[in-house]
């Protein structure tokens, strides 16, 4: 790889690992101020924003970052600004449309929240879900302007600007929820709309950071267009195709984890009040979907850091037919994954009770669920870089196929395993759905390029017994 390519992935990789810490580090005073109940609201409202977004995005930032870098390789400048311009708006729209939806759909999605006596009211659900769709209106935008500085190889813009987004959005969560509880002494739904509404705070820090380094590259972007090498015209019809078809894999892969979340969303008050604890089932939700997974993320996402960054020479060894080295830095990166991810959550699972407490303070329930949770970090991490191998392969349907069949495993498996193991059978049936997920992903890189997993399998055992 290029000394660009690396220093580029390492200050992305420092971006996503600073806004990450960041988000974990403000769940201490945020579990304090809301306590179990605030934080189940929260996470249900969080988790079909993420969603949304997802689909108001569809990838195409991502997308348009690969599409850009291609007509900038060609010398195309002045298609890569079109393609910006074009993308821009498009995303402003979607960010709109999206926004009406689900602020539209806030009622049908709390019904669903609101199973059983005891659980969320479906009006409390419709204000905070509704709070938090604001910020659809922005985040596709801005996404774009990163996107287009990745594609000119600048990650500075789009490091800085998460750290930014997260560091206003901690700020405006915090104190807004303060002031309405302990100034004001206002409602606890009020409170959680305010720190849901702080996503859309945290969207405008970024763009402003995003629109100050745009405006110091233009000068730079106007002498790029005017040695644009290829001065006829392009069909922008048929690029914005191309962006649309590249972005699916993207999608994908970022929207997996929401997608399991939600079926919980859908399915876990309904389940949980059938067994007689709709009595637990606030405090119950926000520990399964908020305080145990911000905790479980931390190893895979410092994997998927790290070995994403060796992908594109993955995908550059296959594509110009170099076997060997395409097997050799695909055996890096698994290697990679599992060599943080394995010590990490079997740390995270001995220690669960103490690393719990820390954050949130002692709950057996958050030190029971955090212990079994912890292991399906490596699944997930597992899954992000298979799937990101198999986009550069040029096999992303199967992405798509293996996904589908680990959300029909979770959707088939949730209520019956919640029955039986109370809240830890919603993790049990999501760990379930992402084995099925990564295997096939790991069969289908298998089968369309005979790539053996001796190497990493024989690794692995060594980290397990050192």
């Amino acid at each position: 790889m290029s000394s660009t390519l690396i220093k580029g992935a390492f200050i992305l990789t420092l971006g996503s690992v600073l806004s990450k810490i960041l988000g974990l580090l403000y769940v201490i005073p945020f579990n304090m101020l809301l306590g179990g109940e605030g934080v189940g609201l929260y996470a249900y409202a969080y988790i079909p924003y993420t969603i949304f977004m997802s689909i108001a995005t569809a990838g195409i930032p991502l997308a348009v970052s690969k599409v850009i870098s291609k007509y900038n390789a060609l010398g195309q400048y002045s298609v890569s600004q079109r393609i910006f311009k074009s993308s821009f708006k498009i995303m402003i729209i979607t960010g709109v449309l999206a926004f009406l939806a689900m602020f539209s759909a806030a009622p049908f999605l709390a019904e669903f929240g609101s199973y059983g006596n005891k659980g969320f009211s479906s009006e409390d659900l419709t204000t905070v879900i509704r709070a938090v769709s604001f910020a659809l209106i922005l985040v596709p935008a801005m996404s774009i302007i990163r996107g287009f500085f990745q594609g000119h190889e600048d990650m500075r813009p789009t490091a800085v600007s998460q750290v930014v987004e997260q560091i206003v959005r901690i700020i405006f969560l915090l104190s807004g929820a303060f002031v309405v509880l302990k100034i004001f002494g206002g409602k606890l739904v009020t409170a959680v709309s305010v720190a849901t509404f702080a996503a859309a705070i945290g969207a405008i820090g970024s763009t402003i950071v995003l629109l100050i380094y745009l405006n110091k590259q233009m000068p730079y972007l106007k002498q790029l267009a005017a040695k644009d090498q290829n001065k006829a015209g392009t069909s922008m019809a048929e690029i914005q195709r191309e962006i649309f078809f590249s972005s699916i894999p993207f999608v994908v892969v970022g929207i997996a984890m929401p997608l399991f979340q939600f079926i919980d969303n859908l399915t876990f008050s309904r389940a949980m009040a059938s067994i007689g604890l709709d009595d637990i089932v606030k405090s119950a939700f926000g520990i399964l979907n908020f305080n145990t997974q911000k905790l479980v993320v931390i190893p895979m996402t410092l994997a998927t850091a790290f070995s994403m960054a060796l992908i594109p020479a993955v995908t550059s060894s296959y594509a110009s037919g170099n076997m060997e080295k395409f097997r050799r830095e695909l055996d890096r990166a698994f290697q990679i994954v599992l060599f943080i991810t394995i010590p990490a959550v079997i740390g995270i699972s001995i220690l669960a009770g103490p690393i719990y407490t820390v954050f949130y303070g002692h709950n057996p329930l958050g030190t029971e669920i955090l212990a079994i949770y912890a292991p399906a970090a490596i699944l997930f991490a597992v899954f992000s870089i298979s799937a990101a191998v198999l986009q550069g392969i040029n096999m992303q349907k199967m992405t798509v196929l293996s996904l589908s069949m680990g959300l029909l495993t979770k959707l088939i498996l949730n209520i019956p395993l919640i029955k039986i193991f109370e809240t830890a059978g919603a993790v049990y049936a999501t760990t379930l759905g992402y084995l099925i997920a990564c295997l096939l992903n790991l069969f289908f890189i298998y089968y369309s390029t005979e790539y053996r997993y001796t190497v990493v399998l024989k690794r692995s055992l060594l980290i397990l017994n050192p």
